[in-house]
């Protein structure tokens, strides 16, 4: 079974964040999920995002590094949105990696290192419509990377809900969240 870094999204721990994470483990998997906001929640996107930019991103992604320095080496990392920022800097820059696991971002691969690390498969997951996914660069990212390597998946979900696998959040797509699950629980049965 596979050791899991998962980092959160912009609203927080919330309880769908904690739902997706307790899923994971009773497919028998281990899932660390540090809380980068120190308990905070937020009722959107853009109050979670606020709280971000005043705290910094630097910030966040440094404190998402430190935790995995308290784990093995040999982890998935995986996030939703926000979370993606240390997920793949990780994925990029800590030997180790087993894998990575994005959801609804990816960033290009220049922001962490020049090429994407061989032996660390990747999927990504976001909705077509979604804005922040499809309109902001995270998609056209995602096809950068897939076409970089063979190591990348990239799954398009038809609809706009940015954190659709949040069942805790209005966005959420039961339906497209399923069907996310059941790629990731697959993708981990190979790590």
């Amino acid at each position: 079974m596979a050791e899991i870094m998962l980092f959160h999204h912009a609203q927080g721990q919330t309880a769908g964040f904690f739902a997706f994470a307790d899923e994971l483990r009773q497919a028998g998997h281990t899932v660390h999920a540090p809380d980068l906001f120190g308990g905070r929640t937020f009722g959107s996107i853009e109050a979670g995002v606020a709280y971000a930019r005043e705290v910094g991103f630097g910030t966040l992604l440094g404190a998402g590094v430190q935790a995995a320095e308290k784990l093995s080496s040999d982890l998935v990392y995986a996030g939703f949105s926000m979370g993606v920022m240390p997920a793949q800097k990780l994925a990029q820059t800590r030997p180790g990696a087993k894998g990575a696991l994005f959801f609804s971002s990816c960033m290009p691969v220049s922001e962490f290192g020049d090429e994407w690390p061989q032996g660390v498969p990747v999927q990504i997951h976001g909705m077509d419509a979604d804005p922040f996914f499809a309109d902001e660069g995270d998609l056209d990212a995602a096809r950068t990377l897939v076409e970089a390597t063979n190591q990348a998946e990239l799954f398009v979900y038809s609809g706009d809900g940015h954190l659709f696998a949040d069942s805790s959040l209005p966005s959420y797509d039961a339906a497209a969240a399923a069907l996310l699950t059941r790629r990731v629980l697959d993708f981990l049965t190979q790590k």
